[in-house]
C-alpha cells in the first residue's frame, strides 16, 4: 500500500479523487483541507473531548481560592480563550519557527493542579493567584529555554519515571472531588449531606451507562452527559443555582492581572518548573505518538517548535488567567480512533474554543454544575488520569528489581501530603511547598533514583537495558 507524502506542504490542501492509475494522495492528511460536512462534525469530536479537561483546572483552583461566580467565570473563560489560541498556533504555526502543525491540542494541564493548590496553601489571602501566576510565567520562560535541548533530556524521564509522575497526579488529586461529592464547602454545616452524596452517586452511575450502552458521540461525551443530566436532576432539591447566569455578561475578553500583579516566590516557582519538565515529556511523547498515527515523522525541529507554543502560551496565560499549557491526550485517542489527521480540524476546534472564551456566559454555564455533581465526574476524571499512569508504568520493565524498588519509593514519597498532611509541617516554607505536593515530591525521587539506578556509574552514562525503553 503506497503511503501519504513525508513531507510538510506550504499551505492548506484538499485532496481530489485520485486518477486512474494513480497511487499516491495529492497532498498529506495532516495538510488536507476537509469540506465543512467532514470538518465541523470532526472538529466537534474534539471539542466534545477536550471540553471537560479544559474547564477543569479554573474549576479546581477558583474553587481552592475561594473565588465568587463572577471570577470563577471569567477564570474558565480565559482557560478557554488560552487554550483556543495556544491550539491555533500549534496547528496553523509559523513554518520553521513555532507549531508542530500537527492536529495537536494544547490546553491548561491537570498535572499542574495539585502542585498549585499547594503554592495557594502556603500563601497568604489575596496574594494566592499572583504567587500562582508568577510561578506559571517563570515556567513558561523556563520551557522555552529547555526546549531546544529538551530531546537529549528525555532518558532521564522514561515510561518509569512519567508513569509514576502521571498515576500521583490522579491520586492526589482524587481527595478533591470526594470534597465536591460532599457539598465542597468543609464549614458548611449540611457537609456530607446524604442528597449530596446522592446526587453524586446518580451522577456517577449516569456516566457508567453512557460508557457501557452509549455508541459513537455520545459514547465520548459520557462525562459530559453525566455533568447535564447530573445538573438537571439536582433542580427539584435546590441544589442547582442559577443567578450567576443574568450576571455574566455575554460577551467580553479577558482583563490582564486581573488578580494582580505577578508574584515570584522561589519554592513555587522551583515546584511548577518540576511539573513543566513533566508537561514537556507529556507533549514530546504525544508528539511522537500523533507522528506515528499521522504517518508523518516527529523530529527534534518538530518537538521544539511545539515546546516553544507550550513555553509561549504559559507563558502569556497567566497574564489573562491561563495556567500551565501541555498536550491533551485524549484528542491524540480522537485522531486514532477516527483516522481523521487533518490539522484544520483541530485549528476549527481551537477557533471554537476562542470563541466560548469570548463569551463569559457560556462559562457561567459550567460554573452552574452542583458541587456534588463534579464530585461524581471527578471520581471518573481523576481515576483515569491514575490509569493511565499505570498504563505508562506497564511498559516500565516492572520485572527489574530496582525498578519495582524505584516505582515503590517514589510513589510513597508522592503519597505522603496525601496520607499525612501535617508530615513536612516544622520543614523550611520553600520546603513545604514542594514536597507538600505529592507530584513534586514524587517526581524529585523518581528523578533522583532512576539517575542512581540507571545512569551514575554505568558505562558511557547510558541507562542500563532495563531503564533504556523508548517513551511512549
Amino acid at each position: 500500500m503506497a503511503q501519504p507524502p513525508q513531507g510538510p506542504t506550504d499551505g492548506p490542501c484538499s485532496t481530489p479523487p485520485v486518477p486512474d492509475g494513480a497511487s499516491t494522495p495529492v497532498c498529506h492528511p495532516v495538510d488536507e483541507k476537509l469540506h465543512p460536512s467532514r470538518l465541523v462534525p470532526a472538529a466537534l469530536q474534539h471539542i466534545a473531548a477536550m471540553y471537560a479537561g479544559v474547564v477543569t483546572p479554573p474549576l479546581i483552583i477558583g474553587q481552592a481560592v475561594g473565588l465568587d461566580t463572577a471570577a470563577q467565570t471569567r477564570l474558565i473563560a480565559a482557560s478557554l480563550l488560552i487554550a483556543g489560541l495556544a491550539t491555533l498556533l500549534q496547528t496553523l504555526g509559523v513554518k520553521g519557527v513555532v507549531g508542530n502543525r500537527l492536529p495537536f491540542v494544547n490546553a491548561a494541564s491537570s498535572a499542574g493542579i495539585a502542585p498549585i493548590l499547594a503554592i495557594a496553601e502556603n500563601s497568604d489571602k489575596g496574594h494566592q493567584l499572583p504567587a500562582i501566576y508568577g510561578a506559571v510565567m517563570v515556567a513558561g520562560v523556563f520551557c522555552l529555554a529547555v526546549g531546544p535541548f529538551f530531546g537529549r533530556l528525555l532518558r532521564f524521564f522514561p515510561p518509569l519515571v512519567t508513569g509514576v509522575v502521571i498515576t500521583l497526579i490522579g491520586v492526589t488529586l482524587m481527595p478533591v472531588p470526594v470534597t465536591w461529592a460532599q457539598g465542597g464547602n468543609k464549614e458548611a454545616e449540611d457537609f456530607g449531606d446524604m442528597r449530596y452524596l446522592a446526587l453524586a452517586a446518580f451522577t456517577l452511575v449516569v456516566i457508567l451507562c453512557f460508557q457501557r450502552f452509549a455508541r459513537g458521540f455520545f459514547r465520548q461525551v459520557a462525562l459530559l452527559m453525566g455533568l447535564l443530566i447530573g445538573t438537571v436532576a439536582a433542580i427539584p432539591f435546590g441544589l442547582a443555582d442559577f443567578s450567576a447566569l443574568g450576571s455574566a455578561p455575554v460577551a467580553a475578553l479577558p482583563t490582564p492581572f486581573a488578580s494582580g500583579a505577578p508574584e515570584f516566590n522561589a519554592a513555587a516557582i522551583l515546584s511548577l518548573c518540576i511539573v513543566m519538565l513533566v508537561l514537556m515529556t507529556e507533549s514530546s511523547a504525544g508528539m511522537l505518538a500523533l507522528g506515528e498515527i499521522c504517518e508523518r515523522r516527529t523530529d527534534g525541529a518538530t518537538i521544539t517548535r511545539g515546546l516553544r507554543t507550550d513555553g509561549i502560551a504559559t507563558l502569556v496565560g497567566p497574564v489573562f488567567g491561563g495556567f500551565p499549557t501541555s498536550a491533551f491526550a485524549q484528542n491524540v485517542g480522537v485522531v486514532s480512533l477516527t483516522r481523521v489527521r487533518s490539522r484544520y480540524v483541530v485549528a476549527v476546534a481551537g477557533g471554537a474554543l476562542i470563541v466560548l472564551g469570548a463569551f463569559p456566559v457560556l462559562g457561567a454555564v459550567v460554573s452552574l454544575v452542583p458541587m456534588p455533581v463534579l464530585g461524581g465526574a471527578g471520581i471518573v476524571l481523576f481515576g483515569s488520569i491514575a490509569v493511565s499512569g499505570i498504563r505508562t508504568l506497564s511498559q516500565a520493565g516492572l520485572d527489574d528489581s530496582s525498578n519495582i524498588v524505584l516505582v515503590a519509593v517514589s510513589l510513597g514519597a508522592g503519597i505522603i501530603p496525601l496520607a499525612a498532611p501535617a508530615f513536612y509541617t516544622d520543614f523550611p516554607a520553600w520546603a513545604q511547598t514542594v514536597l507538600g505536593s505529592g507530584i513534586s515530591a514524587g517526581a524529585l525521587v523518581a528523578v533522583s533514583l532512576n539517575l542512581f539506578f540507571h545512569h551514575l556509574g554505568t558505562r558511557g552514562g547510558a541507562p542500563s537495558e532495563a531503564a533504556a525503553l523508548k517513551s511512549p
